[in-house]
């Protein structure tokens, strides 16, 4: 089994963790060591005493998780946490015990207080996970379970080592030739025109379509493009007679966006059932969950109440055994007292492994039968998951489409301007007057700029500057 522990603190959150009311059973099988008898106020005095030390994490709490399909017996719970005790150097201290049962699984958990009260020191806890790996590799080899293999070799232990079947995705079953022939015929048959046979067609869930290099074809919603005249085993020109001119008909591109648009609203609304399919299936196992835990809880209460009166009895029936008044006295005198002491002793010990015998062999049925219906449950709910899977598939693939429509379209938009002559687009005769006129006018501001310089130079007379 997987043993996981560490050193803590927080007793009062600890306690109430451990008797959460989400686990279908819990029961606090042992308090040793303690005066409470309860779990809260045994902890509360593990932390009591810690305030006489400077231990802050005065704990120490232990998981022991069985595999899912393997019986434990208490006994061996007991045998594994005495031998974890042990190793970890917790020997003698005192110890809480819880068992929790919850969706057909029983696991344990074991808390010890790490002062020693006698000297006021916490336990030491050197290596104790590598002694917890110990022990649980001990653990699978003593009952013959099969080890995980990150328990069995470190470098395994990696946490997305899931099975093949995790990952794989059931294939889709396929539609047989002769179903696919059939319909396409189907349809022929019974129409007389285009519109009649592309609206027979797409109730068989094909789109009528135009291909690529002319002809008859229709596409299905898996994006499988199929001759019309191959499928109907008619000739060519017999279907154009019908249906018209091809060239009438809209591209493939066209039909996928068209039916993308057409499937993805229907897509939807199944991805909708299929969410409140899945809210029905757990509101209804939730509550043959609450009806299974409560006659389970029921049992358990009846069979604990059995036990005690039946302890009660034999336990009655062992002190009648002995003698009183002088008798009583005779009997301690050669022995017989000591001997029929020591047969009650024998015999409660018996009594007791029997009761706890009867008691393993109840929770084993009971975790019998909550697994049985965690299966039921299961089985519901990973058909709906793999339609899931498989619808996600198909909005997936048919939303293609349209992204790929889409990008066809503008490659196209976008390749077309460098297709067209690069010349520049005949001017108007206006145009060219227009430009005429004003180059003519630059010219005469020219000139006369010019001319005006000239006459400004001409009436400040000659230069003075001599080295001019």
């Amino acid at each position: 089994m997987i043993l996981v522990g560490n050193s803590r603190g927080g007793a009062r959150d600890l306690a109430q963790h451990l008797m959460k009311d989400e686990n279908d059973h819990v029961t606090v099988h042992e308090l040793r060591g303690f005066v409470s008898n309860d779990l809260d106020g045994a902890f509360q005095e593990a932390y009591a005493v810690s305030r006489g030390t400077r231990c802050r994490q005065y704990l120490f709490s232990l998981s022991l998780n069985p595999p899912a399909d393997a019986n434990v017996s208490t006994q061996h719970f007991e045998r594994a946490i005495d031998q974890v005790e042990q190793q970890v150097g917790l020997e003698g201290q005192p110890r809480a015990i819880v068992f929790h049962e919850k969706e057909g699984r029983r696991h344990a958990h074991a808390v010890w207080s790490r002062i020693d009260a006698e000297t006021m020191t916490a336990r030491q806890m050197s290596f104790h996970k590598m002694k917890l790996q110990e022990v649980s590799r001990e653990l699978y080899r003593e009952h013959g379970w099969r080890m995980p293999e990150g328990l069995a070799d470190r470098s395994k232990s990696d946490p997305r080592n899931y099975t093949l079947a995790e990952w794989q995705q059931a294939k889709r079953v396929g539609k047989d030739a002769r179903e696919i022939k059939e319909a396409f015929q189907d349809a022929w048959a019974i129409s007389d025109n285009r519109a009649s046979f592309e609206h027979a067609l797409k109730e068989r869930g094909y789109w009528l379509a135009r291909a690529d290099r002319r002809g008859f074809v229709a596409i299905d919603h898996h994006g499988e493009v199929f001759s019309v005249p191959r499928q109907t085993a008619t000739k060519t020109k017999a279907v154009r007679e019908r249906l018209g001119d091809e060239e009438t008909l809209p591209s493939l591109d066209q039909v996928r966006e068209v039916m993308a648009r057409e499937m993805s609203a229907m897509l939807a609304r199944l991805r909708d059932e299929q969410y409140e399919q899945v809210a029905a299936l757990k509101a209804e196992h939730n509550q043959r969950k609450q009806v299974v835990v409560g006659q389970q809880r029921r049992d358990r209460a009846a069979l604990h109440q059995r036990l005690q009166e039946r302890q009660i009895r034999e336990q009655a029936a062992r002190q009648a055994r002995f003698r009183t008044g002088l008798a009583g006295i005779w009997d301690r005198l050669r022995g017989e007292h000591k001997r029929l002491a020591e047969s009650n002793r024998l015999e409660a010990m018996r009594a007791q492994e029997r009761d706890k015998a009867q008691s393993d062999a109840l929770v084993f049925r009971q975790l019998y039968e909550r697994q049985m219906l965690n299966a039921q449950a299961k089985q519901r709910l990973d058909a709906i998951k793999e339609q899931k899977r498989e619808l996600e598939q198909d909005t997936e693939r048919i939303l293609g489409f349209v992204r790929a429509f889409n990008a066809s379209s503008g490659e196209r938009k976008r390749l077309r301007p460098s297709e067209e002559p690069a010349q520049a687009p005949p001017r108007a005769k206006s145009e060219m007057v227009r430009e005429f006129d004003r180059s003519a006018a630059r010219e005469a501001f020219k000139r006369k700029r010019r001319e005006l310089a000239k006459g400004r130079a001409i009436e400040r007379g000659p230069s003075l500057d001599f080295d001019r």
